[in-house]
């Protein structure tokens, strides 16, 4: 799904549509399955649920697992989304985050959820 892109980014094509909550959403197994793929360092006890991050257009912003999220779609609040994807759902390039630079992301706009338990 994600495949190396830079020194602090993967590169992956999702489907990308509005949603009305108010956090950015992929399906529940594919999260979890990212989280322990690209975040997963593979000491002590790591949360697979904690958020990923990643950047559409210009935009970076957590991705929480949900079960409601059809496979390979990534659901934005429509006030995120804005004119970002036009004719949604659209197949869009995303970045996500490497573990490191997430954590830093996540640090800098307040959010805490530590990755270990």
């Amino acid at each position: 799904m994600f495949e190396e892109f830079s020194g602090g980014y993967y590169l992956g094509r999702l489907y990308v549509r509005p949603s009305s909550g108010d956090r950015a959403l992929l399906h529940r197994h594919q999260h979890e399955r990212l989280n322990e793929q690209l975040y997963a360092d593979g000491e002590g006890v790591e949360r697979v649920d904690a958020p990923l991050v990643m950047k559409l257009v210009d935009a970076h912003f957590p991705v929480h697992g949900d079960d409601g999220v059809p496979a390979d779609t990534l659901a934005v609040p429509e006030e995120l989304l804005g004119e970002r994807v036009h004719n949604p759902p659209a197949l869009k390039e995303v970045l996500l985050a490497k573990a490191d630079y997430a954590d830093r992301i996540l640090r800098l706009t307040g959010y805490d959820a530590p990755r270990t338990t």
